[in-house]
């Protein structure tokens, strides 16, 4: 089973440290809510989480492993989904995300990918190009790659509920709590006052400075 530790993290933006000493540990079937006030270090320890950027003090392990020694072989066991859709407008729907998932190293088919553009609702756009969509339309393009059969044990999500209409958010919820339920791992971001269904539920407020 996986697991994934902060120890004594601290992240930074220029010379200022946003947060320090930052400490956590989630083990499988377990979501952290990252919480806190904008500018308070969110997004920066996200970035640090996928390995995107080095923390300022700390280290972060992935089943007992250091993240930067394992590198490419740390990225493939997570998925990152940004706050912004990240979605290419002169590619099809479903062509969205067969590729973001071949190019991450997911497999994914073409069939696949239909198929999870239908879980979201999708179905009656998935051949129509991306920049014919609406924003949420477009955010939900983007989540369909949680709707893969081969999904990553790790998820990371900034932000995962924002434009998604109520019927969407609760098909979110339910997606992120089968892969809790599978033994997957979730760290996420969201101002939205919603729990997911994880046996332990992690909370970390950046507005107070490191705690877990």
């Amino acid at each position: 089973m996986s697991s994934l530790i902060a120890q004594d993290l601290a992240g930074a933006r220029g010379e200022r440290v946003l947060f320090a000493g930052l400490d956590f540990q989630l083990e499988a079937g377990e979501a952290l809510w990252v919480q806190g006030q904008n500018g308070a270090g969110k997004s920066t320890l996200l970035r640090l989480l996928c390995g995107l950027t080095e923390p300022a003090q700390g280290r972060i392990l992935w089943d007992g492993e250091d993240i930067r020694r394992l590198r490419e072989d740390y990225r493939r066991e997570l998925l990152v989904l940004g706050h912004a859709a990240g979605v290419k407008d002169d590619l099809l729907a479903w062509e969205n995300v067969f590729y973001g998932a071949r190019l991450a190293g997911q497999v994914c088919t073409a069939a696949q990918a239909r198929e999870a553009l239908a879980r979201l609702g999708l179905s009656g756009v998935a051949h129509l190009p991306a920049r014919v969509l609406s924003q949420g339309q477009r955010k939900r393009v983007a989540l369909a790659r949680l709707c893969l059969p081969a999904r990553p044990p790790l998820l990371v999500l900034d932000e995962p509920f924002t434009a998604l209409d109520q019927p969407s958010v609760q098909t979110l919820t339910q997606l992120l709590g089968e892969h809790l339920g599978q033994g997957g791992l979730v760290v996420y971001t969201t101002h939205q006052p919603l729990a997911l269904p994880a046996n332990t539920l992690r909370l970390i407020d950046l507005s107070e400075g490191a705690s877990a």
